[in-house]
């Protein structure tokens, strides 16, 4: 009788890569975790309860097979775990890095809910797909036949790319056009690289640019080329320009030197990654060297600000949030990974304004709150405790409050584009199709700021809609 290749889960326990120790980690911007080696993917992956009802697979967004690519790992079937992992997901290795599993896949795990804790199945996605390039097993886009058609798509983000992927596997004629110099949107310049290394994003660039994707850069909608032009250009067009205005706070002293915002931090602590000139880095108005940094806001962006000032030398780091952190939207695995590299955070404290020495930024006003009863989410409103405020020391001070959508009628002059009462644009749910013919919209424009996951689920769901919309069956759409 052959031996059971898994439901181990009662052998053997569950572990993760080795991470790397705080203190080593902190210094530099690698990633944290190491790979999988081969026994130990093998050995993790046999875990899986191969259950009937896979509950990882419902809540992932992009519905991956994952307890049958698993299955293949713990065979060793490498190879065959990885088209079938790429099945469904244009940048598995993306998101074996950056997905917040413990909310998605792992978090409904089955194996989790009785007690024997999760399997490792973001660590084990990411192990397939970096054996699959170094192997070579993934290859340029090589359409079996080329079509006329042509998809404009604006947004260089993982909305967009996932889009051109599935396009240009059918042949379509794809051009991307994003404002920013290089493709990858949040990927590139909002993601820091001790989560997501820039190569990984900048490898599937360059495989989507050798698969014919057209890439054109520095190039802003509304200011270089119309949105008119575009549409004008080609058969359909697809905005996936993702959500970048920050939000604000309207308080005394916002407007003191040294109250930055989070996407302006961040997007100046990655281009000198790349050994870019950024002036505000340099002159110290975006670096958080030597400085107290304090970051207001729970979320994933507030995680990855305090965890790259720690990385450029902040004296101290302290994170404010006006909930507890049960309450809090961040990943608790972020914020336990902060912890442990000397961020401290202060829950239940809300800024009321901001203390300045000759316009500089010395102090955050704060007040301390308590947790009332819940508000339309179901999650308890914070209330002010009265007569508890004080002056929290912060020589740089970053909002990471969220992102709300620009004015896309206004700023590409094209008011019949059908915006919600949030900003964001009016988009059929699947297909992304707007009320303007030819155009459609996906990831962030329309959801609001989301995840990575969600916006390649879009992009994908869209390029289907738009193959139909060519006549193009979805099985030339898979080739």
């Amino acid at each position: 009788m052959a031996k059971q290749p898994m439901l181990k889960f009662v052998q053997i326990g569950r572990d993760m890569p080795v991470k790397r120790v705080a203190d080593q980690r902190r210094t530099d911007f690698h990633e944290i975790y190491a790979e999988f080696a081969d026994e130990k993917a093998k050995e993790q992956a046999s875990r899986c309860s191969q259950c009937g009802v896979p509950y990882c697979q419902s809540h992932c967004p992009l519905h991956n097979n994952i307890p049958d690519w698993l299955r293949l790992t713990a065979t060793g079937r490498l190879k065959e775990a990885y088209e079938l992992s790429q099945a469904t997901n244009t940048f598995p290795e993306v998101c074996g890095r950056i997905c917040p599993q413990d909310r998605l896949c792992e978090g409904n795990c089955v194996i989790e809910q009785s007690g024997h804790g999760t399997v490792t199945i973001g660590a084990v996605e990411k192990y397939i797909t970096d054996t699959a390039w170094d192997e070579g097993w993934v290859q340029p886009i090589d359409p079996a036949q080329e079509r006329t058609e042509s998809v404009g798509i604006i947004g260089a983000g993982p909305g967009g790319l996932a889009a051109a992927d599935m396009l240009r596997r059918a042949g379509i004629q794809v051009t991307v056009y994003d404002r920013s110099d290089r493709a990858g949107g949040l990927m590139m310049y909002g993601i820091p690289g001790f989560k997501l290394e820039k190569d990984i994003v900048m490898r599937r660039n360059d495989l989507l640019a050798a698969g014919g994707v057209n890439f054109v850069l520095n190039c802003a909608v509304g200011v270089d080329i119309s949105f008119e032009a575009i549409r004008a250009k080609h058969d359909a067009v697809i905005i996936a320009t993702g959500v970048y205005k920050s939000r604000d706070l309207e308080m005394p002293g916002s407007g003191a030197k040294g109250v930055v915002r989070a996407l302006d931090f961040l997007t100046a602590s990655n281009r000198k990654s790349f050994g870019d000139a950024v002036e505000d880095y340099d002159n110290g108005a975006l670096s958080a060297e030597g400085k107290r940094v304090v970051v207001i806001g729970g979320g994933d962006t507030a995680m990855d600000c305090v965890r790259t000032s720690i990385r450029e030398g902040a004296t101290s780091v302290k994170c404010l949030y006006r909930r507890d952190r049960a309450n809090m939207p961040g990943s608790q695995r972020e914020v336990q990974n902060a912890e442990e590299e000397g961020v401290v955070f202060e829950w239940l404290r809300a800024p009321k304004g901001f203390a300045d020495k000759d316009g500089a930024v010395s102090g955050v006003m704060v007040q301390k709150m308590r947790l009332g009863a819940p508000d339309v989410t179901g999650r308890q409103s914070p209330e002010v405790i009265e007569g508890a405020d004080y002056v929290e020391d912060a020589d740089l001070v970053i909002k990471a409050l969220g992102f709300e959508p620009e004015d896309l009628p206004k700023l590409w002059d094209t008011e019949a584009l059908e915006v919600t009462r949030w900003g964001t644009v009016k988009a059929e749910f699947t297909s992304g199709a707007t009320a303007l013919d030819g155009v459609y919209a996906v990831g962030d424009i329309v959801r609001g700021a989301s995840l990575v996951v969600w916006a390649i689920r879009d992009g994908r769901d869209c390029a289907q809609a738009i193959l139909e919309r060519f006549s193009l069956p979805e099985a030339v759409a898979a080739q």
